[in-house]
């Protein structure tokens, strides 16, 4: 097989026959094996690592701004950090088979490189540049969100425990209390219902949610707590006392 058609070849598995092969050869081209060959940093795939590790970050970024709308900066901050962490960027890499097509030094060929979490890590987000400079951000776009989506589902599940734990260890610690999650509403047909959830401790509303099931909406009213604590906190204790 030609050298192009090796490329063409990767483009097509996957499943973006226009990419520029070019441009994708050279994502797969560490530093090591240009440094061997005479060749100047520049044509390594450093430079579309550097745009791909941007352009992922805005569509992780823009993915949960609007998949969780009660979510507060700090909370989208950590799950933006959870799903693009480096080891979830090299199993999407092996997922995808980039490992046989990386362009090694020697050096780095007979350490391993090819299965290293790191280098697999570097080399997916160099690809996201081809693909971005390739196809603009829409195309780029539909791809992450392909290769991601399980990804960021868990990474919803974890943070979602771990928002309704960190409320309930805020609450007994200023009043000994544990919220109560009450379901205020549901809507739509049976398949694919709406569900609304009050998070209330005493009689005070910590924060609301809405959710395709009772859990989600329930996390979601924590989530929507923790992010306007601000506002109750300090009438907590008060309010705790007023119901004994």
């Amino acid at each position: 097989m030609c050298n192009d058609d090796r490329w063409r070849q990767l483009a097509d598995e996957l499943g973006i026959a226009d990419l520029d092969i070019d441009l994708l050869e050279q994502a797969l081209s560490r530093a090591s094996y240009i440094r061997e060959g005479g060749g100047a940093a520049y044509e390594s795939n450093q430079r579309l690592e550097f745009l791909g590790d941007a352009v992922l970050d805005a569509i992780i970024a823009g993915e949960l701004y609007q998949r969780f709308p009660q979510a507060g900066e700090g909370w989208l901050t950590r799950a933006k950090s959870a799903v693009v962490q480096t080891p979830n960027l090299a199993n999407v890499a092996r997922k995808l088979r980039l490992g046989p097509y990386l362009r090694l030094g020697q050096s780095e060929e007979n350490t391993g490189g090819r299965r290293k979490t790191s280098v697999l890590a570097d080399s997916l987000e160099a690809v996201l540049g081809a693909i971005y400079l390739s196809g603009g951000f829409e195309q780029t776009h539909q791809f992450v969100i392909a290769h991601f989506l399980d990804i960021i589902d868990e990474v919803e599940d974890e943070s979602f425990r771990d928002a309704k734990t960190t409320l309930q260890e805020l609450c007994q610690s200023l009043t000994q209390l544990v919220p109560e999650y009450v379901t205020t509403g549901c809507a739509g047909p049976d398949h694919d219902p709406i569900f609304d959830v009050d998070v209330r401790l005493a009689s005070r509303v910590l924060g609301r949610g809405r959710g395709g099931s009772k859990q989600k909406a329930e996390q979601a009213a924590a989530r929507d707590a923790l992010a306007f604590q601000d506002e109750w906190i300090d009438e907590l204790p008060a309010a705790a006392n007023e119901s004994e």
